[in-house]
């Protein structure tokens, strides 16, 4: 847009000075390199072209919105637009039957209708004042301590390269209480130790009579299963 300006400026100088013939190559040159319809691109070469007016946007989204849309963001552990949305539905019913919000008709019908765009535009600001967190230097330093392998590197590893999973023995529910257990898979040899979990606490993990953890049920089986 910039460049347009001060091509229309440059070229309008010479335009209103020039003869009949000139006028003409000015205007091909013009409209050849803007891509303006001609009778417009006259007007403004002349100086004669009305300055438009850009419509003033009307705001759709209220401050009483905005809030409502930090409340939900920080409640669903500050998520990006596109799964806050897909989200929302779901976060705003159980936030309203337990009591952490109430909203109007109007501002929860407004809130489920925000594209994800949207909402991450109203949520910037936030986001900016809050900064990103930064990772605490013994973090990062235990992290690069652990080798650490992806499910493409599994090409021919050593024993010792562990698989875990918690399977969660809630049947159709996870309310309540209901055991679990930790399933550790050795990679390389399909070796899988299981150990149930009351709860997912380390100090309450059985022992066995060397006092070692885990010590339940060993059994062996593929990888596959």
């Amino acid at each position: 847009m910039a460049t347009r300006k001060e091509l229309t400026t440059a070229l309008a100088e010479r335009y209103r000075t020039a003869s009949r013939e000139e006028k003409g190559r000015i205007l091909d040159e013009f409209t050849g390199l803007t891509g303006m319809h001609r009778k417009h691109a006259m007007l403004l070469l002349s100086g004669r072209a009305r300055p438009t007016k850009r419509r003033a946007r009307r705001r759709v989204y209220e401050e009483a919105e905005r809030n409502a849309l930090i409340l939900l963001w920080e409640a669903g552990d500050r998520v990006c637009g596109k799964r806050l949305k897909a989200l929302m539905p779901i976060l705003l019913d159980s936030m309203e039957r337990h009591g952490h919000i109430e909203l109007a008709p109007e501002i929860r019908s407004k809130l489920l209708s925000m594209s994800a765009a949207t909402i991450d535009r109203a949520l910037q600001p936030i986001r900016e004042r809050n900064g990103r967190s930064r990772r605490r230097p013994a973090t990062s330093a235990l992290r690069r301590s652990i080798p650490v392998r992806t499910s493409a590197d599994w090409n021919d590893p050593a024993p010792g390269f562990m698989e875990a999973d918690l399977v969660a023995h809630s049947g159709p529910s996870t309310s309540g209480s209901f055991i679990q257990t930790l399933v550790l898979t050795d990679i390389a040899t399909g070796w899988t130790e299981c150990a149930p979990l009351l709860v997912r606490e380390q100090h309450l993990l059985p022992r066995d009579n060397q006092g070692e953890r885990p010590a339940s049920i060993r059994m062996r089986m593929p990888l596959a299963a």
